[in-house]
């Protein structure tokens, strides 16, 4: 059982990219019996939905370890998705249920066994604009990258 108000093992700090600065939040990761919770609160997600996405977004662990922008606004260091049995996605341990957007306002917990806390630690989370469609290889068609974490091991000196 997990107690959500004890302090998580891992969390990631969300920021929006050049193109989506006012996207903010957090995700904390709780370990938990055979694997983990993660929880998420963000804000600041556009207001108008991409095409067919239904106000949906794309919610991954990526093994890259930064969230450095290119020109571009693209977090190219966030990497692929966390893979590391090297399964075909949705399988992959980093494909999380998508995030609803409610007004811009998103808050999900979803449970899963495909890792543990201190496994992410070190990379990265990625929020995308479009919704992952489960099928298309090798990452959901969710198209661009619009917020960015970077996932480190609990801190208390930050809440």
């Amino acid at each position: 059982m997990i107690d959500i108000k004890a302090n998580p093992s891992a969390y990631a700090m969300i920021k929006g990219n050049q193109n989506h600065p006012d996207i903010e939040g957090r995700v904390d990761f709780y370990d938990t019996y055979g694997g983990t919770v993660a929880v998420a609160s963000v804000r600041g997600l556009p207001a108008e939905a991409a095409e067919n996405s239904y106000g949906f977004h794309g919610f991954h662990i990526h093994a890259g370890d930064t969230c450095t922008e290119n020109p571009q606004g693209e977090f190219s260091s966030a990497g692929g998705h966390y893979n590391p049995k090297n399964t075909v996605h949705p399988a992959h341990a980093g494909d999380l249920p998508p995030l609803l957007a409610n007004s811009g306002n998103a808050w999900a917990a979803v449970y899963t066994d495909r890792f543990y806390p201190e496994d992410v630690v070190g990379h990265t989370v990625i929020i995308h604009e479009r919704a992952d469609d489960f099928h298309t290889q090798p990452s959901g068609n969710a198209g661009e990258m619009i917020a960015c974490g970077e996932i480190a091991a609990w801190d208390p000196d930050i809440r």
